[in-house]
């Protein structure tokens, strides 16, 4: 997902603009003031949303699932 980064001032300007874009695209927009994100304007979801929606893009992929895992990776039980 791009997120565009735009300035306060230009945001002020162009508010009606963004929130057009952001419900055509899906994008989200981050306004920033003097360079540090403040707000984050985006499409608005409902919560009835299936698990497996709300999940997706947060887990990351493990290429080998079944592999053992080494012993430094536990703190042992004593």
């Amino acid at each position: 997902m791009n997120n565009q980064l735009i300035s306060k001032s230009e945001f002020k300007s162009k508010a009606l603009e963004y929130f057009r874009q952001v419900e055509a695209s899906g994008e989200t927009v981050i306004v920033t003031d003097h360079g540090k994100p403040t707000l984050e304007v985006r499409p608005y979801r409902g919560r009835a949303r299936p698990p497996l929606d709300i999940l997706r893009g947060s887990v990351i992929r493990y290429e080998k699932p079944t592999d053992p895992v080494g012993e430094n990776d536990w703190e042992a039980a004593q």
